[in-house]
């Protein structure tokens, strides 16, 4: 397809970067993080201001194609045939009120930025696992951390943008200058405005305080429905992980772990030790590993054995209304069978605390689920995808009768789209919103197809 003249022009009156694709440069720049999505895009813009930013809108409305926002590549869904992928790096802006609790992020800063800055400080970012993965996608998608039982959906901690409309105007906006956009923005905020800036409110966590227990397989049944019944009780200060890992048998791998199947249930407290919480856990099963004590998120971002370069992946997420013993136990038979090899990790993450009551109105909620699980099938070259993708088929098809009525957006796959994430009216406000702030169609569909 002939680049459009429009695009070839824009080439020489940007500050920032444009990669066409017979450029040097482009097919690593068009790359998603994921590199299991393939992802086709007209061009790859990395734009170096907001007039930069309105340039890419004009090229956009005089050529039909349309702007997919993407700052650090996470959260890829499709080809984007016909889109011009916007990197937003040079958005850098970080700045930080302690007094307050809030930070000023630009929607190029990664977590990793804020984490680091906040060390130290008795405030903490609602953040998510990974520290490579940008504010601005994280939290317009809704994102859920370590910290949403106690501070809520990243979503849920969005004072404030500075948006770029299609029709060119860059400002600040909140709940007081326009709700249904504030609305729109927590939850699904690509689709309504380009974004250049955030304002988050930060979580209060004085005394961050960790434990991480590893179990057996053989104790899992048990040890899952103790941390099940855990949060009844739990207070919103207690947020738990629990990763059921299965590691293949292959050479490079320590003798200690290859082969083995094992249980790991990770509890973090922003209100100090919880060991008589924890007992309840500990008790279930046989202790094989233990680790408690104070910890931190850059110390929780160091251990997270996230990647920190492009990598393939597949995978599946869930959220469930309910996790009784008849889904325990179905999932752990079905965590075992030998045709299921390709699941390395399946995690589930407690639910409730604050995410039942979101202080601030957004498209993204988790208010009718009580866990949220992950299936997590590695990419491996020369070994066929159709296993893992036949288990991550099955584990879906496991979990059904269970799941929650909603998702948020950064839990999708690439094949789901916003109607997993709200009901059949939060879905038509979200198009109502769209139709109103961009009436030509100027930013990509995304997941939600005009």
């Amino acid at each position: 397809m002939p680049t459009h003249p429009a695009l070839t022009a824009l080439q020489d009156r940007l500050t920032g970067a444009l990669l066409l694709p017979e450029d040097p440069g482009y097919e690593a720049a068009r790359q998603p993080w994921n590199l299991a999505i393939e992802q086709h895009p007209v061009a790859v813009a990395t734009p170096a201001d907001v007039d930069d930013l309105r340039a890419l809108l004009r090229a956009a409305q005089e050529s039909g194609m349309t702007l997919a926002v993407q700052p650090s590549g996470h959260g890829a869904s499709g080809a984007l045939n016909g889109a011009v992928v916007v990197r937003m790096s040079a958005f850098d802006e970080l700045s930080l009120d302690l007094e307050s609790g809030v930070a000023t992020v630009g929607a190029g800063v990664r977590w990793g930025a804020i984490v680091a800055a906040l060390e130290g400080t008795g405030w903490v970012a609602p953040a998510g696992t990974s520290p490579v993965v940008s504010v601005a996608g994280y939290t317009l998608g809704g994102g859920h951390s370590w910290f949403s039982r106690t501070g809520g959906l990243g979503s849920d901690n969005l004072r404030a943008a500075w948006v770029l409309r299609p029709d060119g105007t860059h400002e600040r906006v909140d709940d007081d200058t326009d709700r249904d956009l504030m609305w729109a923005l927590r939850g699904a905020g690509g689709l309504v405005g380009i974004v250049t800036a955030l304002e988050i409110e930060l979580v209060h966590a004085p005394d961050v305080w960790g434990a991480n227990l590893t179990f057996d397989v053989a104790d899992a049944p048990a040890v899952v429905r103790a941390v099940r019944d855990l949060a009844e009780s739990a207070p919103a200060s207690l947020n738990v992980f629990v990763n059921s890992m299965r590691m293949p048998d292959a050479p490079e791998l320590p003798e200690q772990i290859r082969g083995r199947s094992f249980l790991t249930v990770q509890v973090l407290s922003t209100d100090g030790p919880e060991d008589e919480l924890v007992d309840t856990v500990r008790r279930a099963g046989e202790v094989r590993r233990e680790i408690t004590g104070p910890t931190s998120p850059a110390a929780l971002a160091a251990a997270s054995n996230e990647p920190t370069e492009p990598t393939p992946g597949r995978g599946a997420s869930m959220a469930l209304s309910v996790l009784d013993d008849e889904t325990i136990d179905a999932l752990l038979e079905f965590r075992e069978l030998p045709e299921h090899w390709p699941l390395m990790g399946i995690e589930l993450r407690m639910l409730g605390g604050a995410l039942d009551a979101p202080r601030r109105p957004g498209f993204a909620s988790l208010e009718s689920a009580s866990w949220l699980l992950h299936a997590l099938v590695p990419v491996i070259p020369g070994v066929p995808v159709e296993p893992g993708d036949a288990s991550l088929v099955a584990f879906r098809e496991l979990l059904a009768p269970s799941e929650a009525a909603q998702t948020v957006t950064t839990f999708l796959g690439p094949d789901q789209s916003l109607d997993r994430c709200g009901s059949a009216e939060d879905v038509a406000r979200l198009r109502g919103v769209r139709s109103r702030v961009d009436p030509d169609g100027l930013l990509e569909e995304g997941r939600l197809p005009r």
